[in-house]
């Protein structure tokens, strides 16, 4: 079998990979120790996140023609992906956390829907809050006019002595 046909297996699972991901995130984990590296790989799984180590040349087979492709210039030295479909902001966020107690590891560059962003850029992404924090950000403040409204109408029908405020 010809070196080839052994690499397109894994280009094809690299590309599967890219196809309706929100993120790809390109990081250096040299220097992490076994223990850090399964604690991070535990983190990223619990968020449904594909962590893993590729050829740089076969990540740049599968990126060809992509808006991942824009990747290319940190594949050198050993590159892992960090990949999400759901989540556009987590693999930075993540990883982001994780290098302040493990400074050895380091954000490369990434992809967040389709458009690239480098280390610097990763930061401000990993500075986003989740989905569920801005969702229960923006319901919070959707509530807050509501309960005050509903605790003015209450003291008007308290001073009107328990008629309700419509009929004052």
């Amino acid at each position: 079998m010809a070196k080839v046909e052994l690499k397109q297996p894994i280009i094809k699972e690299i590309a599967e990979l890219f196809d309706g991901a929100q993120t790809a995130v390109a990081v250096d984990y040299r220097g992490l120790t076994v223990e850090q590296d399964t604690r991070l790989r535990k983190q990223l799984r619990e968020a449904g996140i594909v962590y893993k180590v590729y050829k740089n040349t076969m990540i740049r087979f599968a990126a060809k023609d992509t808006p991942f492709e824009a990747l290319g210039p940190h594949l050198e030295g050993p590159t892992a992906l960090a990949v999400s479909k759901t989540d556009a902001t987590a693999p930075a966020r993540i990883l982001a956390e994780f290098a302040k107690t493990a400074p050895v590891l380091e954000i490369k560059g990434g992809i967040v829907e389709n458009s690239y962003y480098d280390a610097k850029g990763m930061q401000v992404i990993a500075s986003v809050p989740s989905r569920e924090v801005l969702l229960g950000r923006l319901f919070g403040s959707m509530q807050s006019p509501v309960a005050n409204l509903a605790r003015v109408l209450n003291q008007i029908a308290e001073k009107n002595g328990g008629a309700p405020a419509a009929e004052a």
